[in-house]
């Protein structure tokens, strides 16, 4: 069975690992869903990733983190945004900002999968893939 909309499954994997308080959770790999994770990584929101090679498309393993005081994750929210069925594109100046630049919106642009921050710095707009806080 194919797989629809690949970016809403990774972030539901997250989510559901999260809420179960996991500390780990193995993806299948794609380009788009390691320049996610890497992102992730950049800004904190995950302790750390690796690529797992199994002889097919691959796994990767995401490290959760945790405040450890309270136990709670670094991550509130993950929202697709764009979805297969209703697009969302932005130009440079309606690109969004999450709480207050709280958290990140993850665009895919002509220069790659990048947030929106690098998007206003480098002065492009497109799909906004999801935002994470």
């Amino acid at each position: 069975m194919s797989m629809t909309d690949p970016v809403a499954d990774y972030l539901t994997r997250i989510r559901n690992a999260i809420q179960a308080d996991h500390r780990t959770v193995d993806i299948p790999a794609s380009n788009i869903k390691k320049s996610i994770t890497q992102i992730l990584y950049e800004h904190k929101f995950i302790r750390n990733y690796i690529i797992i090679d199994d002889g097919k498309q691959g796994l990767i393993r995401v490290f959760l983190k945790y405040v450890p005081q309270t136990g709670q994750s670094v991550i509130h929210e993950l929202r697709r945004v764009s979805k297969p069925g209703r697009r969302e594109y932005v130009d440079v100046q309606s690109l969004p900002r999450v709480k207050n630049n709280m958290g990140i919106a993850i665009l895919s642009t002509s220069k790659g999968i990048i947030t929106e921050r690098q998007a206003r710095r480098e002065n492009v707009g497109g799909e906004v893939l999801c935002i994470v806080w």
